[in-house]
């Protein structure tokens, strides 16, 4: 583990078997739970714990991602994982990630925007200043802005999947964690397509939480190159995204 300046952290992580998938390369939800991972280590390093936070009567929520991904590590590889609590204003926070090689080279970068939920609204709420104070980080007017995912396109053929949301996929908000919506949208690609494709870009926006008990549907489409997802719960978008790939090496 290295701390560097307040808003900044990072550890080293050894890729085990559980995380990889049949190419025995890193996935998307597992890179999601790495970056998860790294900033509640940083949290727990400021005393900004899941309880502390719970305390002031919010969650942390993410509401987007943008990933950008070089090549994924193996199993067995050793890693280093980094993020940086870049910026924040009364409503919204930006994070940064990513994730190195033992030998420096960047393999992934992501970033994020995240909103305190209030448990008793279930809706955003003002981020309380004890919960971000601590991370030294400058306030500002503007976050940076991610790129959004395009309206889903109805001509396409799709694929769709189904899913009931279990006890094991809710999170300490009380809802759906996030990673469980990669492996969800992931899945409605063909397997061929995934071992012969390596992923490079995805964007995610969710829109409307899920809770136990719910019924869901991935839905996906795709070409040589690029595909599109959606969470629906009956009519109702849980989230949209939008991925870029290449062919993978052999």
């Amino acid at each position: 583990m290295t701390s560097l300046a307040a808003n900044e952290f990072s550890e080293s992580h050894r890729v085990v078997d559980h995380e990889v998938d049949d190419t025995r390369r890193l996935t998307l939800a597992q890179l999601i739970n790495l970056f998860v991972l790294v900033s509640e280590d940083q949290n727990d390093n400021l005393g900004l714990g899941v309880d502390f936070v719970q305390s002031h009567g919010v969650g942390w929520v993410v509401t987007q991602y943008h990933f950008q991904v070089t090549r994924m590590p193996l199993a067995g590889d050793t890693v280093v994982v980094k993020t940086k609590a870049t910026a924040f204003n009364k409503y919204f926070a930006y994070r940064e990630y990513w994730l190195f090689a033992a030998d420096g080279t960047t393999l992934a970068y992501g970033e994020s925007i995240w909103v305190a939920m209030s448990y008793a609204t279930r809706k955003i709420a003002t981020i309380p200043m004890e919960i971000i104070a601590p991370y030294e980080t400058a306030p500002v007017k503007r976050l940076p802005r991610l790129p959004r995912p395009s309206r889903f396109d109805e001509t396409q053929t799709t694929e769709t999947k189904p899913y009931l949301v279990r006890y094991f996929d809710i999170d300490a908000n009380g809802h759906v964690n996030n990673a469980h919506y990669f492996d969800w949208m992931l899945d409605a690609l063909p397997a061929e397509f995934l071992r012969t494709h390596q992923l490079r870009d995805f964007q995610i926006r969710f829109e409307n939480e899920v809770r136990y008990g719910e019924a869901v549907a991935s839905v996906a489409s795709h070409t040589a190159t690029t595909s599109q997802h959606r969470i629906m719960m009956g009519a109702t978008t849980a989230a949209t995204a939008n991925a870029a790939w290449a062919m993978r090496e052999r």
